[in-house]
């Protein structure tokens, strides 16, 4: 007897009424319900008929009930990434079919389930048939078995020696381990009330939709149609228990736990799985690092592309679904869907994307006002009264700049130059300074308040790591020594507090070591910069003659990148040997001391030579006739003419673009290639179509694994940007319109990295970022710093200040406009007698091009006193005044922003009220439900009890 239930001719589910529903079901079981007429009635038993409409009864009903909230429907099963057919993608729908075979085949096509088609692949092992470890493999298959997890091997379509193990966990080790694990799971639908709203408040908002009617309607959210609204988010939910299993929703067994969650259960098993007899023969992590098995991973849901429109058909899976949605370059105007990538990927990497985005949408005011000052710098820049000076000034000639081989120079040849620096130097800069120090404040600030929704959203509020296992390494060195864990009540090795101490003084020590080396590369660029520019003055080509400084400086920048991307490599290793020499006890605190040096590092490597062209090209080379020279010979570098700001900017520039494309290229250019690269041997062994029968788990066997140290490139990458844009940003305002821009490349290409060239990651759990967090408070706090000196000391801000208060037309009168910065250039300039310079300084030019006679005097930038005066060069009173000036600002600048940021800080909790009251709600919600159902079931054993004759007294009501 066989029986179908004809789904076709039924009108649209979400047209039938509530009261309807119960006479349409027993319609279609009267109507619907037939018999083969080759089986003769001699063999049909009536019992097995009635069992049978029983049975489809049942489906119908749940079909019904899955069905009922179409219009949001539930988001635990994968047919709601098909919009076109519900009937027929709907995993459930499909349990009606008795007879049908084809979804089980198609389960076996797609390389998703065992091959049976029916129980779907967790986990992969990989290992290779000819690994001496066989003995620990089959005692730790066999301790798998025993936990309960199914397991099914398949050999390699490519290579007979790697051989796949699949695994996959049956419902009842996914309750049991899942209530272990405190998993959060959906139980009640979420009530949502409005907030009261004051009569003033409706009418703002009145008129801002009236506004947002002429606008587009949101272009950077996602379309609601392409993207399915997690059940996750809309329901309360509270830790999974087997005991109280009714109180959750359910709707299908197979897909209330969804791929990631139970790929992490399935971890958690594997971790705890013994290998071999003895106390520290546990987990996967082991078998790993010794060579047992090759890799480890879930599985991805299937192919990121599709022959139909996303449009049309719906998405095939989740990972289809964020590759349109979100790794597309289509998309890059649009906002990420973070609850699917959360659901995809886990919370750990949801919550790295989630702060690439938040820091993404805080660069455009700072990017914005950043043009602004550029911009009024282009305007200005005709009024301009500096600039103007210098190149007017035809008749100032400059001393020359290096020994010998530079020439005595006219101040207007440095216009180009003087314009330039008007661009970045102007009464705009302390300004955007101020306002860099207190966008870095209010930006942690408001990711505080950002990452509490989003752990909200999460179910992270409550969330704590689990007792973490202690590293192998740290058992195999101190397994002697043991005492207590205060927590777990087990003996645990145990580190003695000298020996943790002696290993932390090695390791600091190594630090500053490698700290010793990055100043010894920057003292080589120094030496190449102060050799360089008298062999480009000397040098055949005018071009490079003529700008031999500028040719010097960019030069020198782009080797300083090499050296930079050198030093990376080797600081990686040290950094590895320095941790591991610590030895730490668990991953976090070995993560944490990595992350740590590895950011010391490459913040020092990559900001040294900036904070030597900041604050000591230029200061310390003293006079024309009376320079400081290196070891005796070589003579430091001096600033350009018009100063060392321009050279700040090119360092800055530079480094800022080539460390972002290079670092992108090596993020997705590599993986790229090396994917190609496996793809196109395998066309060659196998031709095009042998390929594409591959199952999942040897395509996701080919991709590239995640990187060891997760996402620490990821976080570092950006970490070192945030200090680029807010450590010199008063150089340099163009910094957070380049950083912007790369960013919006960079969520994409991450994106695009994690969908498509990588495995998929374990989903991990994480309340926040972590270490980075205190990492990005402590750059606010140097940027304030740094940016005060800037101002002080590069700039010519304060110079220009005492001239115009001080020393000008307008002295004494308040002013400070343009009119009063007449005589300033002429002013900054100190007169040198040219038969003071020393031999080996002498130029090999007397200068008689711009006279026609030997020059007898040049100019220099300095505040001294000219060479017939009773201390010949000796400091002008200007010069004091200029320095206190400088350190007053210095001291006035540090204070008021420090106190606007701890004012802000204080004045923004970490916590939106809303979202306080949302919380206080949910909890008083959530014991109300878990009342009302507890008691709904007493009243229902009270009937029951009731209806057989058992009832007792004194029970409860």
């Amino acid at each position: 007897v066989g029986f179908s239930t004809a789904l076709s001719q039924t009108p649209s589910i979400s047209s039938i009424s509530s009261e309807g529903r119960e006479d349409l079901q027993v319609n279609q079981l009267e109507t619907q319900i037939w018999i083969k007429p080759d089986i003769q009635k001699t063999d049909v038993d009536f019992s097995e008929i009635l069992n049978a409409i029983q049975e489809i009864a049942k489906d119908v009903n749940i079909f019904f009930d899955e069905l009922e909230g179409v219009n949001s429907p539930s988001k635990d099963d994968d047919s709601l990434l098909h919009h076109g057919n519900l009937t027929s993608t709907s995993d459930d729908a499909s349990r009606l079919e008795v007879v049908g075979e084809e979804v089980p085949d198609k389960n076996k096509a797609n390389g998703l389930y065992f091959r049976d088609g029916k129980c779907r692949i967790d986990y992969i092992l990989v290992y290779r048939k000819s690994n001496p470890q066989t003995e620990k493999r089959e005692v730790f298959e066999r301790n798998i078995r025993a936990e309960g997890l199914q397991m099914e091997k398949e050999s390699s379509l490519t290579n007979s020696d790697i051989i796949f193990v699949k695994l996959h966990a049956p419902w009842e080790v996914l309750g049991k381990y899942a209530e272990l694990m405190n998993v959060r799971m959906p139980f009640r639908r979420k009530i949502y009330y409005l907030h009261r709203r004051y009569k003033f408040m409706n009418r703002i908002e009145k008129q801002i939709s009236r506004f947002r009617g002429w606008l587009p309607r949101k272009p950077m959210k996602l379309d609601k149609e392409t993207l399915p609204d997690l059940e996750e988010n809309d329901c309360y939910t509270a830790p999974f228990s087997q005991q109280r299993i009714h109180h959750f929703i359910i709707h299908n067994k197979d897909t209330f736990f969804n791929n990631a969650t139970r790929s992490r259960i399935v971890h958690h098993i594997l971790q705890r799985v013994k290998y071999e007899e003895g106390k520290n023969k546990i987990g996967l992590n082991r078998l790993l690092s010794n060579g047992s098995y090759e890799a480890a991973f879930p599985l991805h849901e299937g192919s990121y592309r599709s022959k139909n429109s996303i449009r049309t058909h719906g998405a095939e899976n989740h990972r289809h679904l964020l590759y349109e949605c979100w790794a597309s370059w289509g998309v890059w105007y649009k906002y990420q869907p973070l609850d699917l990538v959360r659901r995809y990927f886990g919370e750990k990497i949801g919550l790295y994307f989630a702060w690439l985005g938040w820091y993404t949408g805080m660069l455009f005011p700072a990017a914005f006002i950043g043009l602004f000052v550029f911009l009024y710098g282009v305007t200005t820049l005709n009024h301009c009264q500096v600039s103007k000076e210098v190149c007017q000034a035809t008749d100032i000639i400059m001393c020359p700049i290096c020994d010998k081989y530079c020439p005595f120079m006219r101040l207007s040849d440095s216009c180009v130059y003087a314009k330039v620096t008007h661009l970045f130097d102007n009464g705009a800069t302390v300004f955007f300074a101020v306002f860099m120090a207190v966008w870095a404040t209010v930006f942690l600030e408001f990711w505080k308040r950002r990452r509490a929704v989003i752990a909200y959203d999460w179910d992270l509020i409550d969330w704590e790591e689990e007792e973490e296992e202690i590293r192998p390494q740290f058992e195999a060195k101190y397994s002697k020594k043991e005492r207590m864990n205060p927590i777990s009540g087990k003996p645990e090795p145990y580190q003695a507090f000298a020996d943790k101490c002696s290993r932390l003084i090695v390791s600091a020590s190594g630090i500053f070591f490698m700290i010793c080396v990055v100043i010894a590369a920057v003292f080589g660029i120094v030496i190449y910069r102060v050799v360089t520019v008298s062999t480009f003055a000397a040098f055949k080509w005018a071009l490079i003659r003529n700008n031999s400084q500028v040719a010097t400086t960019g030069t020198a920048v782009c080797i300083n990148f090499c050296i930079i991307m050198l030093l990376n490599v080797l600081y990686e290793k040290v950094a590895l040997f320095l941790t591991n020499l610590e030895q730490p006890r668990t991953e976090s605190e070995w993560e944490n001391s990595f992350t740590l040096k590895m950011f010391l590092f490459q913040f020092v490597n990559l900001n040294s030579s900036t904070f030597y062209i900041a604050f000591f090209l230029g200061r310390f080379t003293g006079h024309p006739g009376a320079y400081l020279r290196l070891i005796n010979r070589w003579r430091l570098e001096e600033c350009h003419p018009s100063g060392c700001l321009i050279d700040l900017c090119m360092q800055m520039g530079i480094i800022m673009v080539l460390k972002q494309t290079w670092n992108n290229f090596m993020e997705l250019g590599y993986p790229l290639i090396q994917n190609w690269w496996t793809r196109r041997k395998l066309r060659q062994e196998y031709g095009t179509q042998r390929k594409t029968s591959f199952p999942q788990w040897e395509k996701d066997y080919n991709l590239q694994p995640m990187n060891a140290y997760g996402l620490f490139d990821e976080y570092l990458e950006m970490i070192l940007q945030f200090g680029f844009t807010t450590i010199f940003v008063a150089a340099f305002p163009l910094a957070p319109l380049l950083a912007l821009l790369n960013n919006i490349i960079e969520i994409r290409l991450d994106a695009y990295k994690f969908v498509t060239q990588w495995r998929r990651p374990l989903a991990s759990r994480a309340k926040d970022i972590g270490i980075w967090y205190g990492i990005l408070e402590g750059i606010g706090i140097l940027s304030v710093i740094t940016n005060a000196f800037v101002i002080a000391v590069t700039s010519d801000f304060i110079p220009r200040l005492v001239y115009a208060y001080k020393y000008g037309p307008c002295a004494g009168q308040g002013e400070a406009g343009q009119k009063c910065m007449v005589g300033y250039v002429n002013a900054s300039l100190s007169v040198f007698l040219v038969s003071d310079f020393e031999n080996r300084s002498e130029p090999t030019s007397n200068g008689s091009e711009f006279s026609g006679s030997p020059l007898k005097y040049c100019r220099y930038r300095d505040y001294r006193d000219p060479p017939h005066s009773p201390v010949p060069y000796g400091y002008t009173l200007q010069f004091w005044h200029v320095l206190a000036a400088r350190l007053a600002f210095i001291i006035v600048f540090e204070h008021l922003v420090f106190c606007i940021k701890h004012l802000i800080s204080y004045l923004i909790p970490d916590l939106p009220k809303d979202l306080r009251d949302r919380m206080r709600r949910e909890k008083y919600l959530i014991q109300e439900m878990m009342y009302e159902a507890e008691l709904e079931r007493l009243q229902k054993e009270r009937k029951e009890r009731k209806k057989n004759g058992k009832s007792y007294h004194n029970e409860w009501p």
